[in-house]
């Protein structure tokens, strides 16, 4: 049986963790489920794991359908949009990076979609030689090493303003 973990999603102005989110996407993929009804089909999945606020459901279901088009290879990502990867084994020294993140975007008062990579194959096609890695918009920021706080912040600043 599959354990749900959870997944960062930019909804709003705001970075949620969704538990369940990785397990309904699969589903949802193996299922053939159609862009157009994934919204709705993605929600009901994990809207018994998540506390869901009442105003934010339509919010909620655009963030999930646009998830679920970018795993499609839909072109979804706009110029505002901030991507993060944290590429690495999935051990205490990635999570600690993710942690790092997403205390960073606290702070930074920024949002953005957080993807941990932990298939070998995928850490490979994207360069990235030692784990953990950090990548912003597609830029290797980090690999091997921690960086500091201030390090993570200025670099979340930086892509938030372009």
């Amino acid at each position: 049986m599959d354990t749900p973990t959870q997944r960062m999603l930019k909804i709003g102005k705001a970075s949620i963790g969704l538990i369940g989110l990785d397990i309904a996407l699969n589903k949802a993929l193996a299922e053939d489920i159609d862009s157009s009804e994934a919204a709705e089909y993605l929600f009901r999945a994990i809207k018994g794991k998540n506390y869901i606020p009442p105003g934010m459901v339509n919010e909620y279901k655009t963030a999930l359908e646009r998830e679920y088009r970018k795993l499609l290879g839909e072109e979804t990502v706009t110029d505002d949009d901030l991507i993060i990867r944290i590429f690495g084994t999935g051990c205490i020294t990635c999570n600690s990076l993710r942690d790092a993140v997403i205390n960073a975007m606290m702070e930074a008062h920024v949002a953005a979609d957080i993807d941990m990579i932990h298939d070998p194959d995928e850490i490979g096609r994207h360069g990235v030689l030692a784990t953990p890695a950090l990548m912003i918009n597609g830029s290797i920021k980090i690999a091997g090493i921690h960086p500091t706080p201030v390090q993570l912040k200025e670099w979340l600043l930086e892509a938030a303003e372009k």
